[in-house]
Order: C-alpha cells, then sequence, then structure tokens
C-alpha cells in the first residue's frame, strides 16, 4: 500500500468516524430548558423536568422540538412522558398539540392524547389520541378523528392517516367530506391535501345544492368541483336521473356526460333515454340532453310505450315543455304505428311530432329527399314530403295526422297478391279513433286512387282507377270501408282481366314495408356494429396496510432488547408506548395536578443558556 492510500483510508476512516459520532449525537434526548430538576426515587434514572413562570420545558432530539409544563425523562431509555399543554414541532411541516405525549428516541415513535391536534401547511388533524412515526413520517389514528382544509371543508372518518411526506391522506369507515358545495358520504377515501383530489372507494355520495352522485368507486376535486363515478354511478337532480358505466360531472357549469350503458330518467315526463355516450347541461339559461350510439327515447304510457330511435337523439327545455329531436335514420315504434325519416322532432307539451327530411343527402344516398318520410298504421303506409303526427298530451292518444305536400297512402290488398290500394295528392288529413287507428282520410288537391273493390263476401268486383278534386275515406281496421270523390275528372271500374298492367301503380308508388319496425329491435337492424370504448377509470382499491406493522413492532422491540440487560426492571419504554401498541389500548391523559415528586435528590433552576 502506498502513501497516497494510506492517507486517503485515514481520511476515509476520520469521516465515517464523524459521521458516526454526529449519528450518535442526533439520537440523544437534550433538555434544552426546564425551570426544574428533580429526580424520583421510585424510577432510578428518571429526570423530572417542571416548568417555571417563564417558560415551559423545552426538549430537543433532531429536528424535533417539544415543550411541555411537565415531563420525565428516562435518559437510558431514550424516552419522554411530557404532560400539560404539549406541543411538538417537526421542521417547518408538523406542529402538534396535546395534553400527553409519549415519545421514544430509540423507535421515533409518538403517542399523543387529549385534545390531540396537528398542523401541517395545508391541513389540521384533530383526535382523541393519534400516533406519530417520524421514521415513516405517517401519522395514525384510530378511534375517530377530523381534518380541516380550508379550501376542501372538513373530513372526518373513524380511522385516518396521513402520509406526510405523500401529503395524502387515507380515511377508512363512516368517512364525511363537507365543503360549501357538496357533502361527500364514502367508506374508504384517499385525500391529497396539496390539490383537493378525494378518490373514493366502496358505497359513495356526493350531494350539492342540485344533485346527488352515487358510485361505488369515483373521484372527486374539492376545489375544482368535478369529478367521475364509476361502478353503478348514477346522477340524480331534480327531475333527471342519470345512470351509466362511467359519469364525468362539473358542478360549476351543471354539466355532465356518461359513458356506455347509460339511462336517463325524466321522473316527472315519464320517459327514458339510452344509448352510450351522453351529455347533459341543467342550468337557468340552458337545460339540454344529447345522446348518441344506439340512442333510444322512450316515452311511457300507461298501455303502450313510444320508443323512438335515430343517430344522435337531444331533449331539450325545461321539465313542463321538452321537445325530442332525432337526428339521421330516425325511426319511430309502437305496436300500433311506426315512422321512419330523417330527422323527427316530438314536442312533448303540444303533442306534436314532425317527420321530416332534410335536403342535405346526394341523389344516390338511400335518405335522399326522394326517400320521404314515411309513417306505418296497421295495414297503411303514408309518406309525404313532411308529416305531421298530433297526439293528446293528456289521455296519451293519437288526434289527428297531416302530410305535406306529395301525400301518399297505400294498403296492400288482403286477397290479391300484387294488388295495392293507393290514393295520392298534394295534401293529407286523417283521423284517429280511440284505438289509435286511422278512421278517415282526406286528400285534396289532384287526387289520384286505385282500389280493389270488393262485396260483402270479399270477391273482387274491379279495380276503381279515377282522378278528382279530393278524396275522403272511413278506414275499419286498415280497410277501406268506404270512399266519397269530390270534383271527379274521369274514373272507371276495370274487371281484374281488363285492367292495363303499366297502370297498376299510380307515379310515386313506392312500397317500403321491408324498412318498417315491427318490434324495439328493429329500430337498430339498419346501424353499424358497435364498439363501445374501454374504460379504465380508476384502479381498484388498495386495503391500508397496518400502521402497527412487522417493522414498527420489529423496531420497539429492538429498542426494549437493548435497554434490558442495563436495567433490573422493565424500562419504562417498553411499559407503557410498546405495551399499548401490543395490546391497541389507549391509556387516560395523566392528570398534571395529581402528580407527586417524592423525595426530590435534586432540585435546582436550570438557565436556557
Amino acid at each position: 500500500m502506498n502513501r497516497q492510500e494510506s492517507i486517503f483510508l485515514i481520511i476515509l476512516f476520520f469521516l465515517v468516524s464523524v459521521t458516526f459520532l454526529n449519528a450518535q449525537e442526533k439520537k440523544q434526548i437534550e433538555i434544552e430548558y426546564t425551570g426544574f430538576l428533580n429526580v424520583d426515587e421510585e424510577n432510578p434514572g428518571a429526570k423530572i423536568l417542571t416548568r417555571d413562570d417563564s417558560e415551559q420545558v423545552h426538549i430537543i432530539h433532531g429536528s424535533i422540538n417539544l415543550w411541555c409544563d411537565k415531563a420525565i425523562h428516562f435518559s437510558e431509555d431514550k424516552f419522554i412522558e411530557a404532560y400539560g399543554n404539549v406541543k411538538m414541532i417537526q421542521g417547518d411541516t408538523i406542529n402538534m398539540a396535546s395534553k400527553y405525549i409519549e415519545y421514544s428516541g430509540k423507535t421515533l415513535l409518538a403517542f399523543a392524547s387529549g385534545d390531540v391536534v396537528l398542523k401541517s401547511p395545508n391541513s389540521t388533524v384533530s383526535s382523541d389520541t393519534l400516533y406519530f412515526d417520524r421514521t415513516k413520517q405517517q401519522a395514525f389514528y384510530k378511534s375517530g378523528g377530523t381534518v380541516v382544509k380550508d379550501s376542501s371543508g372538513t373530513i372526518t372518518s373513524k380511522i385516518g392517516r396521513y402520509y406526510m411526506e405523500l401529503k395524502k391522506f387515507q380515511f377508512v369507515e363512516d368517512v364525511l367530506m363537507v365543503n360549501e358545495e357538496a357533502t361527500i358520504n364514502t367508506n374508504f377515501a384517499d385525500f391529497y391535501e396539496d390539490t383537493g383530489h378525494a378518490f373514493l372507494f366502496g358505497p359513495s355520495t356526493i350531494v350539492t345544492e342540485e344533485s346527488k352522485t352515487y358510485c361505488e368507486k369515483g373521484f372527486y376535486d374539492t376545489e375544482n368541483k368535478i369529478g367521475y363515478a364509476l361502478k353503478k354511478a348514477r346522477i340524480d337532480y331534480d327531475e333527471r336521473i342519470i345512470e351509466g358505466d362511467s359519469l364525468f360531472f362539473d358542478n360549476n357549469t351543471n354539466f355532465a356526460s356518461a359513458t356506455n350503458n347509460i339511462k336517463v330518467t325524466d321522473t316527472i315526463n315519464r320517459s327514458i333515454v339510452k344509448g352510450h355516450y351522453a351529455e347533459v347541461y341543467r342550468s337557468e339559461e340552458k337545460d339540454s340532453l344529447f345522446i348518441t350510439k344506439r340512442a333510444l327515447a322512450i316515452t311511457l304510457q300507461e298501455n303502450d310505450s313510444i320508443y323512438m330511435h335515430a343517430d344522435r337523439l337531444t331533449v331539450t327545455g325545461k321539465p313542463d315543455h321538452r321537445i325530442i329531436r332525432a337526428f339521421y335514420n330516425a325511426k319511430i315504434y309502437k305496436s300500433d304505428i311506426s315512422a321512419k325519416a330523417d330527422s323527427i322532432h316530438s314536442d312533448q307539451k303540444t303533442g306534436l311530432t314532425q317527420l321530416i327530411n332534410l335536403d342535405r343527402f346526394a341523389p344516390s344516398d338511400a335518405f335522399s329527399t326522394k326517400r320521404k318520410p314515411i309513417l306505418w298504421n296497421i295495414e297503411n303506409q303514408m309518406t309525404g314530403d313532411t308529416i305531421h303526427l298530433i297526439s293528446n298530451p293528456e289521455t296519451e292518444k293519437l288526434d289527428s295526422l297531416l302530410v305535406f305536400e306529395n301525400a301518399f297512402i297505400i294498403s296492400k290488398d288482403t286477397i290479391s297478391e300484387n294488388g295495392y290500394n293507393q290514393i295520392n295528392g298534394k295534401h293529407l288529413t286523417g283521423w284517429f279513433n280511440d284505438e289509435n287507428m286511422l278512421r278517415k282520410v282526406d286528400i285534396v288537391k289532384n287526387a289520384q286512387s286505385i282500389f280493389f273493390t270488393r262485396n260483402e263476401l270479399q270477391e273482387l268486383v274491379g279495380i276503381d282507377k279515377a282522378k278528382s278534386g279530393s278524396i275522403s275515406m272511413l278506414f275499419d281496421n286498415g280497410d277501406i270501408e268506404e270512399y266519397i270523390r269530390f270534383n271527379e275528372i274521369d274514373g272507371k271500374m276495370y274487371p281484374e282481366s281488363e285492367y292495363p298492367e303499366n297502370e297498376k301503380f299510380l307515379k310515386g308508388f313506392d312500397w317500403r314495408e321491408e324498412e318498417r319496425p315491427n318490434s324495439v329491435e328493429d329500430l337498430f337492424k339498419d346501424d353499424p356494429p358497435l364498439e363501445l370504448p374501454i374504460i379504465k377509470g380508476l384502479d381498484d382499491y388498495i386495503p391500508q396496510e397496518d400502521f402497527f406493522d412487522e417493522e414498527l413492532l420489529q423496531r420497539i422491540k429492538k429498542a426494549n432488547d437493548e435497554a434490558k440487560p442495563n436495567q433490573k426492571e422493565e424500562p419504562k419504554a417498553s411499559r407503557s408506548l410498546p405495551q399499548r401498541v401490543k395490546d391497541k389500548k389507549e391509556s387516560k391523559v395523566p392528570n398534571l395536578n395529581t402528580e407527586k415528586i417524592k423525595k426530590p435528590l435534586l432540585y435546582k433552576k436550570v438557565s436556557k443558556e
């Protein structure tokens, strides 16, 4: 070994020795100030420190400063019992006050009881009892506690744990979070004090003045008042309930969005809207619902509900005047009536439903304006440029029907294989009976008709073709019962064998029975395959690990083992805090006024210097 290597090793040894000595010194508990110091014969090695009129007892251990009215210092065990107006400060991060504290310089574990208040830069924790682990920088209560954060309000729970380095709280059982905007109830919550973010697990509710949100896994930003809910998620407004696999909500703007398996219930208008993506706005200026991806609106009626489907649905207006708009490939199904159009508008207050085609398609498109809105009732098919269906909102029954421009009504002859009764004209007006069946129809201006006329035995009499100013007809269960032509221009009854083959259909004839929805499922038969997004959401809840874990218990055991060889009896450190950890029982706060100091061996006042 050369000279330089020897010098390097000496310097390294010196630095290690200094570091070790410094570490040893930091482990020592220092008495910075005491008014009076006594020794108790019943506790050999224990010093009793008492304040004077000017100052409290002041004790230092590393970065910990402790003040109290009275303390018992077990120097060999590096253990302190502090009584009366106790305050413990760690740097500029932790300030804890209580009536009583036990502190071990070996395990760096403190136990506080009696009106405990622990303050960090962002939060204040209150509890009857509190454990503080300096090694892990964690605080813990298990018999009820309260956390106050200025911007996030107050949080109470039965069990609470504070991770100081992460600035995170973990609350368990009977968790209640209250601020000016919301009240949150949950079983488990992770709360980050610097951001105000709360992660909720188990049955949870978020209640505001406008809504109540339920979920079994969720997130809420207590500062920005936004969040999302997963797993049995639901938002209840005054008159509307939103359910879905994932719900996002912004309580600042009263906005919510939902993804996958959505159901929105209007409790006032007895309607339900379903789909797989939705947005809801609720405010004085705007009250609307937008929904897409297999969107379906259901108007609940006593005997027969109405189903409306389209690529997109919107519901606007206040609860007493809702308007439903269906856009693109819109369809209606009811047991006695169905319809199809590019766009459908339904006013729930007036009972008016409009079937409209928008002039936006290329001529080759299947839904171009040439494919007119269409309505089916029993055996009748009706088309026109625009169709209005009018119902009675009180009785929930169909009242009348209006077809504007190019009105065309077709019904298949009940017997002939390729025979169709047909009427067209400029406008059509129809009326329904109490069974929601088309009873009377009037077609005006340039009316044309083809009827398969039969006798009472349903034998074909002939095929009647005519032109007139207008036609009025009565129907019975979808069959033409009678008809009257007004201002007939020409007309002729042909035997079936003599009827011209090229005149069997009026101009504009378009039999579209294959498009007719005959069930709720048929409303979706033209839709492309649906692929729902995968919702990643939140991680599953990770149960809070034991505060008194094996590592902490080993620290306590090691401290006790080191103390026993030097003492005739079990050291104070093992008789108090470690035993409490083992038994999981908190002792009562000692009464400072009843403490007696027997036969003091030393009594002197120590100056702060």
